[in-house]
């Protein structure tokens, strides 16, 4: 009887264990999934901000294309692993039907390099270049899963380094040129020697990029003439001003 009993409670302790392993492990697969679901819905909230943030750039309805399709992509995902979560269904058809019409769009329509005004603000300008760079890694992402065409990445990253590129140049120059006519020439020529640096540094080769060249090359010998001619009259005002006092000193003194 003793025996039986030792036998029951060893059989009931292994339950237990056996019944608490397969409880963690579920919880686990559990907490997995969660963080599985998370990084999807990060993926969508992030390519949703970047459809919006793309408003404030020339029209590129083929990007566009491109992060309606990342969205879907991580929908399909999480619907996967929580496919009874409420609205998931919904979402993938939304974003299905999002996805094509963005392609009839990216079809019918080529991308712009119409000429955007730069934003007075300076973090609405600065929210423009993070949302060019964040563009280019969601791209380069996109591409290293093998979601993208390595030919179209090349294409798209292309534009928005010239993009990106030419709002930091315009930048530069607004900055230079406001300077140069408030005769602060000293500031002006650090601007205008950025630009200069940022376009013989750039792996973009375009017709902009030889223009600017040309443009703030011209520029800058400009500012340089212009410091010559304040340094000479600066020059000629203390030699000036050496000479007065000298006179004053020799001058022949006066009997009272």
């Amino acid at each position: 009887m003793i025996a039986i009993i030792v036998g029951l409670i060893i059989a009931l302790i292994i339950i237990v264990v056996v019944v608490s392993s397969i409880q963690q492990h579920k919880e686990k697969l559990e907490a997995e999934k969660r963080v599985k679901v998370s990084k999807q819905k990060a993926i969508i909230d992030e390519s949703e901000e970047l459809i919006l943030n793309l408003a404030n750039l020339p029209s590129n309805p083929n990007v566009i294309k491109i992060l309606n399709r990342r969205s879907l992509n991580a929908a399909k995902i999480m619907q996967e692993l929580m496919p009874e979560v409420k609205g998931i269904k919904k979402r993938v058809q939304e974003l299905t039907s999002r996805l094509k019409a963005s392609q009839d769009l990216a079809d019918n329509q080529a991308s712009t390099e119409d000429h955007f005004i730069l934003p007075d603000n300076e973090q609405q300008l600065v929210a423009i270049l993070q949302c060019i760079k964040k563009l280019r890694v969601v791209l380069k992402s996109e591409q290293s899963k093998g979601a993208l065409d390595a030919q179209i990445f090349t294409a798209e990253d292309k534009n928005l380094a010239a993009m990106q590129l030419k709002i930091n140049i315009e930048s530069l120059v607004k900055r230079g040129s406001l300077a140069f006519h408030k005769d602060m020439l000293g500031s002006a020529r650090q601007y205008f020697e950025k630009a200069l640096q940022s376009l013989v540094n750039s792996s973009v080769k375009n017709d902009y990029v030889t223009t600017m060249h040309a443009d703030v090359t011209e520029k800058l010998e400009e500012i340089t003439d212009a410091l010559k001619h304040t340094n000479a009259k600066d020059a000629a005002k203390k030699a000036k001003s050496e000479e007065n006092e000298l006179d004053i000193l020799f001058q022949p003194k006066k009997k009272w």
